[in-house]
């Protein structure tokens, strides 16, 4: 044999070589493994990543990492990759950098090799400024290796913070997520949870059955529906994996690359921007409720609204949407749930979604029929104080154009909260059904004129005639309007018309803030 046939068959045994590694590497823990993954209803990490990326445009990075520890007879137990694949691709054309854990390999348990995976790619993420997605399924840190795993956690911890407001960072999590875990969704921008097949909790139900002696399952005490209604921990509750994904992909479409950059634009035909049922959607009388959804719908873009945290705080919404093709983010007072009252969970919900806008250049439009902050022990031993400080606090520091729209109430202290002209919104517009006062005209008459009343033949009917002159003065959008405080009152049929002028004059707005470090928000 010569030479060059030495040569070619020496390559082509490294080369079958290097095949059979990538096969063992995609395989993970072993066909049996990826059969009962497939059994509990959940895919695989690689079948995650399929259909998450762009046909073809996957590029994986660490495929033949290994773990390092030699405790507990693990060196003899060795997977290709440990247990997560990391790696970049296109979503919608757009780069995007992946995790994704495979619970095929040791329960998808994190170890120190399975953490330095994770973060080299957060840190690409954050040089190549384009968001990073985690799909989580894991049993948390890999026992065997101790403080080891803890640390891997820790070093994640802290890329995330590292990353925050500099690249969007998504969270799907597609299976278990418990202890330590938990944190690193946490700290990122949003968090995906599917419905039965996945649970966050930082301590499990034999812990707390140990510890408290509550009786309760995984899915009661962490599930996607527990976290989207009672905690607020995630932001949107699945039914199944290939819907988290979509989320994932729509939610992308909201968002620029990075903190540096605008969303972009979609093509965008104008036509008739008119509303007209918007003039007849609110109730006559001023006590009933209504969906601000419907309002939300009137005025952006055909079917574009996108909301989120649905379940959660349903006394106000918040979600994205385009108008005339741009990218906004929402903040609605909800009538319907609570009659829109101000709480700490909507306060907390919103200042956390006004916020991410900012980070990443997000317009921001406020639909405001608010009557106040919601009175009681509960609220106040509970720090309605703080709470409703966050969502004032947000909105204050808040850059972007910021437009608001009081359709209805705007009462007491709700009223500077909800992104007024005195905290730094660009332009405020007011129906002529708004109503903007210290309080309801009911209860400023009585407090005014106490004695009058007390005094009178009639007393209710003296409260009535006050409550009509109170109303009078000041239950509508006109004073407010007088001190400019109001830019405009406007038909309701011309909002849409309004809000894609003003956002289009605030496109290029630059706002210079005192040097500071970073502020100290009310947490």
């Amino acid at each position: 044999m010569s030479q060059e046939a030495n040569i070619n068959l020496a390559m082509q045994n490294k080369i079958e070589n290097l095949q059979n590694k990538i096969k063992a590497a995609h395989l993970g823990g072993g066909q049996s493994r990826i059969d009962s993954q497939h059994k509990k209803g959940k895919l695989t990490a690689r079948e995650r990543i399929h259909f998450l990326m762009d046909e073809g445009s996957f590029e994986e990075i660490g495929m033949l990492v290994t773990h390092r520890s030699t405790d507990f007879g693990m060196e003899k137990e060795k997977y290709l990759g440990d247990g997560v694949i990391t790696g970049y691709g296109n979503i919608n054309g757009r780069l995007t950098y992946v995790f994704s854990q495979d619970f095929t390999v040791f329960g998808g348990s994190l170890s120190e090799t399975h953490a330095e995976k994770i973060c080299k790619i957060m840190e690409m993420a954050m040089k190549n400024g384009a968001p990073i997605i985690g799909l989580n399924d894991s049993g948390g840190a890999r026992i065997q290796e101790g403080v080891v795993s803890l640390g891997g956690y820790a070093d994640i911890f802290y890329k995330n913070v590292q990353a925050s407001g500099v690249i969007p960072q998504l969270s799907a999590i597609m299976g278990p997520c418990a202890g330590g875990a938990v944190y690193s969704p946490a700290i990122t921008d949003f968090i995906l949870m599917v419905e039965n097949t996945s649970y966050m909790f930082v301590t499990g139900p034999n812990v707390v059955k140990t510890v408290t002696h509550e009786e309760v399952s995984s899915e009661e005490l962490g599930g996607a529906s527990t976290h989207a209604t009672k905690s607020g921990v995630t932001h949107f509750a699945c039914a199944n994996e290939i819907e988290a994904i979509s989320y994932l992909k729509k939610l992308l479409s909201y968002v620029p690359q990075n903190c540096e950059e605008t969303p972009d634009n979609l093509p965008y035909e104008p036509g008739d921007e008119q509303r007209p049922n918007l003039d007849h959607l609110l109730p006559q009388n001023a006590s009933q409720p209504y969906d601000i959804r419907d309002v939300v719908t009137a005025i952006v873009d055909e079917e574009s609204f996108f909301e989120v945290h649905a379940a959660y705080a349903e006394n106000i919404v918040v979600g994205f949407a385009r108008l005339a093709g741009r990218s906004i983010g929402i903040v609605a007072n909800q009538p319907a749930y609570l009659a829109g009252v101000l709480d700490s969970n909507s306060s907390i919900k919103a200042a956390r979604f006004v916020r991410f806008c900012d980070c990443f250049n997000i317009p921001l439009l406020v639909l405001e029929d608010v009557p106040g902050f919601l009175p009681g022990t509960d609220q106040e031993w509970n720090g309605i104080i703080t709470n409703g400080a966050k969502l004032l606090y947000a909105f204050s520091e808040a850059t972007v154009p910021r437009i608001t729209v009081i359709t209805r109430k705007a009462y007491g202290g709700a009223y500077d909260v909800m992104n007024s002209k005195h905290i730094g919104a660009d332009m405020n517009y007011a129906w002529p059904t708004a109503e903007i006062a210290v309080m309801g005209a009911k209860g400023a008459a009585e407090i005014i004129f106490k004695r009058e009343i007390s005094a009178a033949e009639n007393p209710q009917e003296k409260w009535m005639e006050k409550e009509k002159l109170y109303s009078d003065i000041f239950a509508n959008p006109y004073r407010a309007a007088e001190r400019g405080f109001v830019d405009e009152v406007i038909a309701p049929s011309q909002t849409r018309i309004k809000l894609i002028k003003a956002f289009k004059m605030l496109e290029n707005k630059v706002v210079n803030n005192p040097r500071k470090k970073h502020g100290n928000i009310p947490l």
